[in-house]
């Protein structure tokens, strides 16, 4: 006899549960509660996966561009004869230490423009801006140098002309900078 209710309870159970699902009412409530409250959700989190992908892949190009820029200052560090760590260029390079020289800037530049086209975005912020500081920095270094100042214009030939515009005004800033010092040394 208890058996015979629980299975009597069960089927009623079932009954309502099929009756309400049934029901026209429901579907309209549940469809307005995933309009009004699940469909902004899965988009929110859609959108913010997104976000955390590309930051991911920013954050794995910096890395990159990083290890490479690492990559060159070991083969500065393999030609010591040539002081490209130096504040002053060399005058006294000869022919082939010259050629050298040259070839390490053109593989500087390459990588400047690299770093440039991937990450430089006009009015960034944040995590980006900070990342570009870096490689302003780096650029701002070398510009100082005489010779790769000098080098410039025969370095930028063919190069991304936003880059080659971006890395000239560095070029004349950390020139005039460098004049004013020495102007105003006392």
């Amino acid at each position: 006899m208890l058996r015979a209710r629980g299975t009597l309870a069960c089927l009623l159970y079932y009954c309502a549960i099929m009756s309400f699902l049934l029901d026209p009412g429901f579907w309209e409530v549940a469809s307005f509660v995933v309009t009004a409250l699940a469909l902004p959700f899965a988009i929110f989190l859609f959108l913010y996966e997104q976000r955390k992908e590309r930051d991911s892949e920013d954050e794995e190009a910096y890395q990159l561009l990083q290890n490479a820029y690492s990559d060159f200052l070991k083969i500065v560090l393999d030609n010591p004869d040539l002081q490209l760590r130096s504040a002053l260029s060399r005058t006294d390079l000869n022919d082939e230490q010259k050629e050298r020289a040259l070839i390490i800037f053109e593989m500087l530049i390459a990588l400047f423009e690299r770093a440039y086209i991937v990450s430089y975005v006009p009015d960034m912020r944040g995590v980006a801006l900070r990342r570009w500081h870096s490689w302003d920095d780096y650029m701002r270094e070398w510009c100082r140098r005489e010779d790769f100042y000098y080098l410039l214009p025969q370095l930028l030939r063919g190069e991304d002309e936003d880059f080659a515009d971006y890395i000239r005004a560095i070029a004349e800033e950390e020139r005039a900078d460098k004049l004013f010092n020495i102007g105003h040394r006392e």
